[in-house]
């Protein structure tokens, strides 16, 4: 395909409908990219080459109308000394370049177009390069954006899963359970009230008693 040929199919291309209908628009632009630049190099190259040529003509072209304005100059000389037969050979030098120099002004003239083409395509497509790069640069930061989102909805669908909620509850349960036994085994350890004032009763008892056994006692030294 020729440089031109790329040229028109790149910049006639609407980016947005190719993206639209692509299985992979980051590797489409990627490729659109690639070929972009490579064509704008070629024509970089091209234009440089136009320019280059036409320089080379210009100094031509400087040359030959030396010549031209030399042969004038001795046509003019050739008459004031009355040698008219050398004047006619002068100036039918002088017109053979004279016709070399119009064919080398029509050149520099197709040069000057081709080169002002090129410059005129070269900056359509650098600003169709530099739209598609900045699309490149939206699909990335889409592309990042989406995988986060996926890894989020994730993360959700796998928090809201009916079994890990069964198993929460379980859980749950359990603890409750192991609260409730450690609760009834404190109950256990714990004497009761009924415990307590029988225990009082008991020690009361005990003390009358003992105060009955140390009265006893002291009647029996009285005697």
């Amino acid at each position: 395909m020729g440089i031109f040929t790329r040229f028109k199919d790149i910049v006639s291309s609407n980016i947005n409908a190719m993206l639209d209908k692509a299985e992979d628009p980051e590797k489409l632009i990627k490729l659109m990219i690639q070929e972009m630049e490579d064509t704008l190099v070629e024509m970089k190259a091209s234009c440089a080459n136009a320019m280059a040529t036409k320089s080379k003509v210009e100094r031509a072209l400087a040359d030959v109308q030396g010549r031209v304005d030399d042969w004038g100059d001795k046509a003019r000389l050739a008459v004031s000394k009355g040698r008219e037969d050398l004047a006619r050979e002068a100036l039918a030098e002088k017109r053979v370049f004279a016709e070399e120099l119009e064919h080398l002004q029509k050149e520099i003239s197709q040069l000057d177009g081709i080169v002002a083409k090129y410059q005129g395509d070269i900056s359509q497509l650098e600003e169709k390069l530099g739209n598609a790069r900045k699309k490149h640069q939206i699909l990335l930061q889409r592309h990042t954006q989406a995988q986060k989102r996926h890894k989020a909805q994730s993360v959700l669908r796998k928090t809201s899963n009916t079994d890990a909620f069964a198993r929460f509850d379980a859980f749950e349960n359990r603890i409750e359970r192991m609260e409730a036994d450690a609760e009834l085994v404190n109950a256990k350890a714990r004497p009761s009230i009924e415990d307590e004032f029988a225990k009082l009763e008991g020690d009361e008892s005990l003390e009358k008693e003992l105060a009955a056994l140390k009265a006893e006692l002291k009647t029996e030294g009285d005697k």
